[in-house]
C-alpha cells in the first residue's frame, strides 16, 4: 500500500508537471477559462491587459511557480515600479506553494526577496530600478507587474536577460494613457506577442453593482483604464493622441535634427 500511494503522488507530480491547469488545482485554485488558456500557453511573450481584482497576479505567480518548480535550474524573475509590488506578487507565489498537498520540489533556501528550490531553481523580487537589476542573466521567465508604470529605459534594459537563455516574457497591467512600451507593445507589438484582455465585466467574481456603484466614486476617466481596461488621452491634455498621430507626416523632418546638422 505504502509503494501504491507513492506511485500516486508521483503520477499527481507528473500531472502537474504536463498541465499547468492542474497544477493551478493542486494549489487549490481553479482558473477561469482565460486564466487556463493563459497557463497552457507556451507562448514567449505574453501581455496581460486585465482589470484590477481579474486574476492576472494570481494567474502569473503560478505560471512563475511551475516555471521553477519543473524547469531545473530555472531563474525567475518578478519585477514591479516598487519592491512592494513585486513582493506582494511574491508572496502570493508563496500563498500557492503553501497550499500544495504534496511539493514537487523541497525549498533550499526562503526570505523576504528570494525562494531557492533543491533543483537549483530560482526566484527572485525586485524593484523597478536598472542598477538592482543589470547582474542576471540566464533568465527563464520575466515578469513584470504593474508594466504600464515601468519606465522605458528600464524595459529595454532587461530585455537582453532573456538573449541567451530563449526564456519568456510576461507583462501583466492596467493601462497608463497612450504612452510607454506597454501600451506600444498591446497596440503595435505586432504576431510575437500573445495578447490577453480582461475587462472587469468579464470577471465573475465582480458583480455589475458594485462596478456602477465604483464608476460613480472615481468616475469615468479612471473607470475606464482600471476596469474597462481602454487606453486613455490624459486627463489634462490638450490634444488627443490620435489627432496628434494623424498631423505627422513621416516625410518631414523635424527641426531639432536640422539645428543639429
Amino acid at each position: 500500500m505504502i509503494q501504491a500511494a507513492r506511485n500516486l503522488v508521483e503520477r499527481k507530480k507528473e500531472q502537474a508537471a504536463n498541465d499547468p491547469v492542474i497544477f493551478a488545482r493542486n494549489a487549490r485554485i481553479e482558473p477561469d477559462q482565460w486564466q487556463a488558456d493563459l497557463l497552457r500557453s507556451r507562448a514567449k511573450q505574453l501581455i496581460l491587459l486585465c482589470s484590477r481584482q481579474s486574476g492576472k497576479s494570481t494567474s502569473t505567480s503560478l505560471l512563475a511557480l511551475h516555471e521553477a518548480l519543473f524547469n531545473p535550474g530555472a531563474l525567475v524573475l518578478l519585477l514591479a515600479p516598487a519592491l512592494r509590488q513585486s513582493q506582494e506578487l511574491f508572496r502570493k507565489l508563496k500563498v500557492a506553494f503553501n497550499a500544495l498537498q504534496h511539493a514537487p520540489v523541497p525549498v533550499a533556501e526562503e526570505n523576504a526577496l528570494r525562494l531557492e528550490f533543491n533543483n537549483g531553481s530560482r526566484i527572485i523580487s525586485l524593484p523597478g530600478k536598472e542598477a538592482t537589476i543589470r547582474g542576471f542573466s540566464g533568465v527563464s521567465l520575466l515578469v513584470v507587474d504593474e508594466a504600464s508604470r515601468v519606465p522605458d529605459e528600464l524595459y529595454h534594459a532587461i530585455r537582453p536577460m532573456l538573449a541567451v537563455s530563449g526564456g519568456r516574457i510576461v507583462l501583466l497591467s492596467t493601462p497608463f494613457g497612450k504612452r510607454g512600451f506597454f501600451y506600444k507593445e498591446f497596440s503595435e507589438g505586432g504576431a510575437d506577442w500573445h495578447r490577453v484582455k480582461i475587462t472587469a465585466q468579464m470577471c465573475p467574481r465582480i458583480s455589475a453593482e458594485w462596478l456602477e456603484q465604483e464608476r460613480r466614486t472615481i468616475g469615468d476617466w479612471w473607470f475606464a483604464q482600471e476596469y474597462l481596461c481602454e487606453f486613455v488621452d490624459s486627463i489634462d491634455q490638450v490634444f488627443a493622441t490620435e489627432d496628434i498621430m494623424r498631423a505627422l507626416d513621416p516625410e518631414v523632418q523635424p527641426l531639432f535634427l536640422e539645428n543639429e546638422q
